[in-house]
């Protein structure tokens, strides 16, 4: 037993079913000599001892050696997390289609689990509850329907609100601006907007009459103004502003030297679920790294990580927002939307400053 033992806990494989890894299932499998079955290596069962486990290549080999399948992870079709994943997104169909927010009892229904099983797999895969997703789909359809429709009222009503009422007590939070104004493509919003350098290339920095919209990182500077362009098409951009140069020039002593703190008001859009994030993102303190996992516990959704990771890439106001900070579980760089090359560069150089606390800009939800 003792050999069996140390056999199995030598095999990195080993260190994969301890961890649950989903991401190994389909790569081997592991029986269980006290229980007779075998199991994928991210099964939820009670972890055996390692001198009962036996490591197998292929499902033929452990059947073979007289083990039957595990009722609890069904080793020998989809997972259980498959299944749940394909739950998730059968509802958010549903939600999809419907006008109006369909009610937890009727989207459990419609995939035959209990409403509170529903409930609690539809937020571990999505990092949102089902009302939170109908209302950020809500969100999606009015942005999509104002430009196109014949009025406010009828691109509100499209777009699955009951009332005009409960959609306009949101509007400036959820649009950055009024109903109408979005609707006419940003016609008449004032963006100021100037372009800089730094050691990271070129930067530009945007803002609202709320705040910072945007800041920018690019080789080239032109990419950057398209860039904004394409953000907002109706717009009134106004660039070369003398005075509005010295935000830049905030941005950047904030880039080069991060102890020194941004004083400059953030204008800050995006869903529910994208602001938790954002904020927890700005709690972390610079020099230092987290996990995507890390900040999923943090917002109180454990399961959603590839929500947290989406999140992150929909960040548009460069380092006011560190998502540079979050990293993968193995301390790895990952994507970065502004480069990796960049994002090694800022988490460098926040370790190696003096550790001077950083003013967090105050941020305006729209």
């Amino acid at each position: 037993m003792v050999e069996m033992t140390d056999m199995t806990e030598r095999d990195p494989r080993w260190a994969r079913i301890v961890a649950r890894d989903r991401r190994a299932d389909g790569l081997f499998w592991y029986s269980v000599r006290t229980t007779g079955v075998y199991c994928r290596p991210s099964c939820p069962s009670r972890m055996a001892k390692p001198g009962n486990v036996r490591l197998h290549d292929t499902l033929g080999a452990a059947r073979a050696a007289g083990f039957r399948p595990c009722r609890r992870c069904n080793p020998d079709g989809a997972s259980p997390q498959d299944i749940g994943q394909a739950l998730v997104v059968q509802a958010c169909r549903l939600i999809a289609a419907r006008d109006d927010m369909p009610s937890i009892a009727d989207l459990a229904r419609a995939v035959e689990l209990s409403p509170s099983h529903f409930h609690r797999l539809f937020r571990a895969e999505t990092g949102l509850t089902p009302h939170a997703y109908a209302a950020a789909h809500r969100a999606g359809r009015i942005r999509a329907e104002l430009p196109r429709a014949d009025s406010v009222t009828e691109a509100i009503f499209d777009a699955g609100y009951g009332s005009s009422g409960r959609f306009y007590a949101q509007a400036a939070d959820l649009l950055g601006m009024t109903p109408a104004r979005y609707r006419a493509g940003g016609a008449g919003e004032r963006i100021r907007f100037a372009v800089g350098q730094c050691s990271l290339g070129a930067i530009l920095v945007a803002s609202s009459a709320r705040g910072v919209v945007a800041i920018l990182i690019d080789d080239d500077p032109n990419t950057l103004v398209r860039d904004l362009q394409a953000r907002f098409p109706r717009a009134e951009l106004i660039g070369g502003d003398e005075e509005y140069e010295r935000h830049v020039a905030l941005v950047v002593g904030f880039v080069e030297a991060h102890g020194i703190g941004l004083d400059l008001p953030l204008d800050i859009r995006g869903t529910a679920f994208q602001h938790r994030v954002w904020s927890a993102l700005r709690d972390i303190p610079a020099g230092q790294t987290v996990t995507y996992a890390d900040i999923a516990r943090r917002i109180g959704q454990p399961q959603a990580v590839r929500a947290v990771a989406g999140a992150c890439a929909a960040n548009r106001i460069a380092v006011a927002i560190p998502c540079h900070r979050v990293v993968r579980n193995d301390g790895a760089l990952s994507g970065y939307r502004w480069g990796v090359d960049r994002k090694r560069i800022l988490i460098d150089r926040e370790r190696t400053a003096a550790p001077v606390p950083s003013a967090r800009p105050e941020g305006r939800s729209s």
